[in-house]
This record gives structure tokens, C-alpha cells and sequence, in this order.
């Protein structure tokens, strides 16, 4: 793994913050066209080659907590496109971060309605020959 952009714990923060700076909601002006915050994007800003060396300093990194902090800015971001017109995008991103759809565990109760006839009137006819006309 190449040497990471940052050496402490406020380094690493100063960069985080300056990687969501250049995303589209930031009130800023800007020179970069702004994109929207990924994963990938963060790794790569902070200095990281692959995905797995980004999860494998997520989990035991000197500075996991901020990077996990960092991941989950990257999650809502995702999670407030949920509320969009065409929200398929931001679901199918939160399912391969580990997100999904719950479904009701609770068993569907069987309801009966126990229905008793009671005879009224005479008895049906058992063939037409009996029908009066």
C-alpha cells in the first residue's frame, strides 16, 4: 500500500472534510464541477489504492473511527437520494454498502369466520316435478 495523504488524526479530518467540500449540496463557490460522495472517491482522495486496503483500515486503522465516520457521511448522502423522483440509483448503492430491505418476521394469523346456515322456510325441491306451478 502506497503512503496514506495523511499522518494524523487532524490531517486525516482536514482531508475528509475537504473531499465533502467538493460535493454538490456544499453552499461554496467552486472551481471543480461537484460529484456526489462515494466510497471509492474517499478511498482515492485519502490515498488509498483498492477498496479492500480502505475497509481493512476502516476496521483496524490507527484513525478507524474518523473513517468510519466518513464512510457513513458517504451512506446519508445516499440515503437523502432515497427521497428523489428516481431513487433506484441510492438503493442499489446502500444495498452494497450492507443495506437492506426488512421484511415484516411477524407470522400472518389465519382468520376464520365460522358461518352456520339455518334452515328457513320449506325444504328445496329435489326435482323440478315437485315445483309447483
Amino acid at each position: 500500500m502506497k503512503k496514506l495523504k495523511f499522518s494524523s488524526e487532524k490531517s486525516l479530518l482536514k482531508l475528509i472534510e475537504s473531499y465533502f467540500g467538493l460535493m454538490p449540496d456544499d453552499q461554496k463557490i467552486k472551481d471543480e464541477k461537484p460529484e456526489p460522495p462515494t466510497v471509492a472517491g474517499l478511498a482515492l482522495f485519502l490515498g488509498f489504492n483498492s477498496k479492500e486496503d480502505f475497509d481493512s483500515y476502516e476496521l483496524k486503522g490507527k484513525y478507524a473511527a474518523e473513517v468510519k465516520r466518513a464512510r457513513f457521511r458517504v451512506m446519508a448522502y445516499y440515503e437523502s437520494r432515497l427521497h428523489y423522483p428516481a431513487p433506484t440509483g441510492a438503493m442499489f448503492a446502500l444495498k452494497s454498502m450492507g443495506w437492506y430491505e426488512k421484511t415484516s418476521k411477524k407470522p400472518r394469523q389465519v382468520k376464520s369466520l365460522k358461518v352456520q346456515l339455518i334452515e328457513t322456510g320449506p325444504n328445496p325441491a329435489s326435482s323440478e316435478k315437485e315445483v309447483e306451478q
